[in-house]
């Protein structure tokens, strides 16, 4: 679409930004309530929370404790919640076959909520690290982090979530083949109305490290996840994984981490025009919040404009741990 621009003095352009209301009207970009999914961490208990000290401002919840968080999420117009587990390090296991226990601490929450807060869409992850001993998203073998073995415990999983009542399953695991393969388990088992979100490019970043804080897979971790997760100088692949999980069926897809990948986001929505969403990862929410805590920042000037700056991206979701602050503003 070609743009002519009349030269100054006739073309003024801020003459649009003279007002609140006249910005309102020209605003390309509109936040709402309705892109935000908001990811919450389980532990086992009764009426209890734990505040995570890498994540000012977010908690580790009991069943009962997310079953209000859902509850409130609902009531301020948050359409998803998304579900991560932490696991006592002596119940991991090299098998890791907690994470497809039906009555697992994530499956139970999910049940909860949707017995609850059926309006509310329950997102959970797939990916084996909360019940690995290793702390890696696959089964380690001689040191080697294996991709087919591990795509068929995770098919277990996702088999596993969609009997709970997950309405989306978000693999982000980053192996080869899961998508396919947990597309065709979920259809033979009759579970064709779950959606997959998959994580499908996913970064090897360093943006991660307080949520390996708050599911408790830091200390378990041994090595890193380079040779699964994606290298960050790559844009190109990230296209061809988006490509293929699409292929595979995947309904829609992710970039993870968010800020720092913004570039991607606009790329994959660009070349394929699907749902596509973002992780505003732990890092870069715990860098915003340490901020804002030091006065560096107006902590919720720069949440919005974060949050903006995804939809700008072309992105049709965030997920992200400011979601209740955020809906609370949008809401008024």
């Amino acid at each position: 679409m070609a743009r002519t621009t009349a030269p100054f003095p006739t073309t003024r352009l801020r003459r649009n930004r003279r007002s609140p209301a006249l910005r309102a009207l020209v605003r390309e970009t509109t936040l709402t309530v309705d892109d935000l999914i908001w990811p919450v961490f389980l532990m086992e208990g009764e009426n209890e929370v734990y505040p995570v000290p890498s994540m000012p401002g977010v908690q580790r919840l009991t069943v009962d404790r997310v079953v209000t968080a859902a509850k409130e999420a609902a009531d301020l117009g948050i359409p998803a919640i998304c579900l991560f587990p932490y696991i006592e390090q002596a119940v991991k296991t090299e098998d890791c076959a907690g994470a497809w226990d039906p009555d697992n601490l994530s499956n139970r929450a999910t049940k909860a909520i949707k017995q609850a807060v059926p309006e509310i869409a329950v997102m959970t992850d797939i990916a084996l690290d909360p019940y690995n001993i290793n702390g890696h998203d696959g089964f380690v073998v001689d040191g080697e982090i294996v991709n087919d073995r591990t795509v068929e415990a995770l098919v277990k999983m996702a088999l596993a979530q969609a009997e709970a009542g997950a309405d989306v399953l978000g693999p982000s695991d980053m192996m080869d083949g899961r998508i396919g393969a947990m597309r065709a388990a979920l259809e033979a088992e009759g579970h064709s109305h779950v959606s997959i979100m998959s994580y499908s490019a996913k970064y090897a970043s360093a943006f991660y490290g307080p949520f390996r804080d708050a599911v408790g897979a830091s200390g378990a971790l041994t090595g890193d996840k380079k040779t699964y997760q994606m290298d960050p100088g790559n844009a190109d692949e990230a296209l061809r994984l988006v490509e293929r999980d699409l292929l595979e069926g995947a309904d829609m897809v992710m970039v993870k981490p968010g800020m720092p990948y913004l570039d991607i986001c606009r790329a994959v929505k660009d070349t394929f025009g699907v749902p596509t969403y973002a992780y505003q990862v732990s890092g870069e929410y715990a860098m915003l919040q340490a901020a804002a805590q030091n006065g560096w920042l107006d902590g919720e000037k720069v949440m919005m404009e974060s949050l903006s700056g995804f939809k700008r991206a072309g992105l049709d979701g965030i997920l992200t741990y400011f979601a209740p602050a955020a809906a609370r503003l949008l809401n008024g």
